[in-house]
């Protein structure tokens, strides 16, 4: 009978650790059944960010959130989306396929209430809109014509933003003096700025002459 007591001991114990580890599993990971579309992750995935509403899900606060007859907590949002989100909280990296828009994650973003994912979209798309309205710079020339002693002159009241392009010698026009005036044409160009309002704006160095 000591045998058979200690035999069902043993067995009883044996039996309890079987059960055990797969008690902590189920506790551990978590089902997400997104449009239609089942994930599987960790509760620590999901409460990486402590304020999100799959933090709160996993967890049973104040949600009623239905499930599917598997045990997935079922959620209507689109699961296209949804990988980058989990993504993001597992290693905390926005990764998205070249065809995915980003307007569409930060979507997600937002209903999910992940804060950080919110803001590197955002950075993301601001920096997008800054270079598609960046327009380069438009060009505005005039030619002067001047004697040579008037070149100095010239080149001290240009207004800011004028640079020398070309200094072309049309030779002497008339004799002043018994002294030949050499002529030259000056080409001067200014650069005109486009902002994304449509206005124009001009840098704010002085004159220089083009190397």
């Amino acid at each position: 009978m000591e045998g058979g007591d200690e035999m069902q001991g043993a067995l009883g114990l044996r039996c309890t650790r079987d059960i055990t580890p797969p008690s902590v599993s189920q506790a551990k990971w978590v089902r997400l059944n997104v449009g239609g579309t089942v994930f599987l992750t960790t509760r620590q995935t999901l409460c990486r960010e402590q304020k999100s509403f799959l933090c709160h899900l996993c967890q049973g606060e104040e949600l009623q959130s239905d499930r599917d007859e598997t045990g997935a907590y079922l959620i209507d949002r689109d699961p296209t989306y949804f990988g980058p989100i989990l993504n993001f909280l597992r290693h905390g990296k926005l990764v998205l396929d070249k065809d995915m828009a980003e307007e569409g994650v930060l979507e997600e973003a937002e209903f999910y209430n992940i804060g950080p994912l919110i803001r590197i979209i955002k950075d993301r798309l601001e920096e997008k809109h800054y270079t598609v309205t960046q327009v380069p710079p438009k060009h505005v020339y005039r030619v002067l014509q001047c004697q040579e002693e008037e070149l100095t002159q010239m080149v001290s009241t240009m207004s800011d933003g004028w640079c020398f392009d070309q200094l072309v010698n049309i030779g002497s026009s008339y004799n002043y003096r018994n002294e030949d005036q050499t002529e030259f044409l000056c080409v001067v160009s200014k650069e005109l700025y486009s902002s994304s309002n449509g206005l124009s704006s001009e840098p704010s160095h002085k004159a220089k002459v083009r190397p």
